[in-house]
């Protein structure tokens, strides 16, 4: 059965999990939920559609480039809650709502810079969810719509590899030219995967489950958390003229 291979970089990343609240966190790796939405973009299918045929797909994620935390202060107002200007009002615990001067809340959202990851996906759909990637039906973004990715996002489709985790030990590093020169003179590098398993020790609320477009509901899936090392230096190198900076 093929792996469908994806290369997911970008100067902003966010893969929230709680994400309802005035603080709009992000995990450091992407979650299953997230690529999944990202492929039933490309495929072109409605907010509220029935994901499980692709959450089926068995999973994995490698950390190739982990990036940097930052946290974007955000000041938002009422009119996010309606068209009226007479109700743009939040509401209190009591019932009632604010004022229109005190009707302003705080946000802070999370974002990974300068990140690089390799995601695999193994099932039925890799072949049609390859096609999507290459004219996809709806834009790609990582995460969250202001996250666009970098890089074209299919790496492969193949059947080179058995399992996900042969595929995410097989695939070449990913990282940018900045993370390379950090590590031109290590031969290899080490590298987290996260990857689906039955009988994993940790557990992930991030299996899209069938629900309404604004009421989404995620199921639980154990992981597994193992390091990778893999070749620092590609089989076919690519001219980087900073490299002649030292």
């Amino acid at each position: 059965m093929s792996v469908l291979i994806l290369c997911l970089a970008g100067p902003l990343q966010s893969w929230g999990i709680a994400s309802r609240h005035n603080t709009r966190s992000t995990r450091t790796a992407p979650t299953k939920s997230a690529v999944i939405g990202l492929l039933a973009s490309a495929l072109g299918r409605p907010r509220g559609a029935d994901l499980s045929d692709l959450a089926a797909h068995d999973f994995g994620v490698r950390v190739d480039q982990p990036g940097e935390l930052l946290v974007d202060y955000h000041i938002v107002t009422a009119a996010s809650h309606s068209a009226d200007p007479a109700l743009q009002r939040l509401p209190t615990a009591a019932g009632s709502t604010l004022r229109p001067h005190e009707s302003t809340k705080v946000t802070r959202r999370h974002y990974l810079t300068d990140a690089v990851f390799v995601a695999a996906l193994q099932g039925p759909l890799t072949d049609p969810l390859a096609e999507a990637l290459q004219a996809p039906r709806h834009p790609p973004y990582l995460g969250r719509r202001s996250c666009p990715p970098s890089r074209p996002i299919l790496l492969a489709n193949t059947d080179r590899y058995p399992t996900v985790k042969a595929a995410l030990e097989g695939v070449e590093w990913q990282a940018g030219p900045a993370e390379r020169r950090r590590h031109r003179t290590d031969d290899h590098v080490t590298c987290e995967i996260i990857i689906d398993d039955r009988n994993g020790d940790h557990h992930l609320t991030d299996v899209p489950l069938h629900s309404p477009p604004y009421q989404r509901r995620f199921g639980s899936r154990r992981v597994r958390h193992e390091s990778v090392r893999i070749p620092a230096h590609p089989t076919n190198p690519s001219h980087d003229p900073m490299d002649l900076l030292g």
